[in-house]
């Protein structure tokens, strides 16, 4: 019988005990000498690609010292780490899935962004996402801190071996004054300036193409060289990883379709620039 490939909660269960590790400044090898665990075995726990019981969760907690919600909610992860999909809600704006998403993305080949209401995170001024958030109502003592890591997300886009991303945009997140005209212009013209490295393809849905695909809401492909292909959903107070085949395959297909009915890379930075005009004169 074929071995399952790893669900989406054991890869982003791993994903956070290996952000917690490294946030204690202990090596792999240093933790797995101290359970009489092989740094091979914490390697694949932390990649989700071996199952971990919820007893081992709870000794690394302990190395990490780990306590009160997060322990509860990590257990809580632990126990179900074999069922399809991974739903989570938690306070406004403030995924619990963070982590998993900025571990996925920066393992990821492949990143399309189905954005009908917003510029895409990875894509964002800090302008734009200072506006995005305090329109958002998030505390303004935690806006700073948020906008950091937003932009800290952006670094994947540059690394050596970047994932490609592919943005389908509907006019509607374009017109949307966001942070006012000038913000807004700075941040489409950023856009466009974007589009044209090798490893970024932005493309426009104009509202002439009336309803289209994406219409059903805004999501993120994540495709990987080696695991299987997730998608995240996220809304006000949840956010979702979609990973059974059957279910993500019509996210596929439904991007697919979009980027025929897009307009061309190249028509989109037009259109992208001359928006950017039109906000500028009012």
């Amino acid at each position: 019988m074929p071995r399952r490939p790893p669900s989406a909660r054991a890869r982003g269960l791993g994903a956070e005990l290996r952000d917690l590790r490294a946030t204690t400044g202990l090596s792999a090898r240093a933790v797995a000498d101290r359970l009489a665990w092989s740094p091979s075995t914490l390697s694949r726990l932390e990649n989700g690609l071996r199952s971990i019981s919820p007893e081992d969760v709870a000794t690394l907690l302990v190395v990490y010292q780990v306590t009160g919600d997060d322990r509860d909610r990590l257990l809580a992860l632990a126990r179900e780490i074999d069922r399809p999909g991974w739903w989570e809600t938690g306070p406004a704006g403030i995924p619990n899935q963070l982590t998993a998403l900025i571990g996925f993305e920066a393992q990821a080949s492949r990143i399309t962004d189905v954005a009908m209401l917003l510029i895409p995170g990875l894509l964002q001024t800090p302008d734009y996402a200072r506006a995005v958030m305090t329109g958002g109502d998030v505390p303004a003592h935690e806006i700073d801190a948020r906008v950091a890591t937003r932009l800290g997300r952006q670094a994947v886009l540059t690394r050596a071996d970047p994932p490609h991303l592919h943005v389908l945009l509907d006019e509607a997140a374009i017109r949307r004054p966001i942070g006012g005209p000038a913000v807004m212009a700075a941040q489409l013209r950023h856009l466009a300036a974007t589009g044209t490295r090798p490893n970024i393809t932005v493309q426009v849905l104009p509202s002439a193409l009336g309803a289209h695909p994406g219409i059903d809401g805004s999501y993120v492909i994540l495709q990987f060289d080696k695991a299987p292909t997730l998608i995240h959903l996220e809304h006000l107070r949840s956010s979702l990883f979609v990973d059974d085949p059957a279910d993500v395959k019509p996210f596929l297909s439904a991007a697919d379709t979009l980027a025929a009915q897009a307009l061309d890379a190249a028509a989109s930075a037009d259109f992208l620039t001359t928006a950017a005009d039109d906000h500028e004169q009012g």
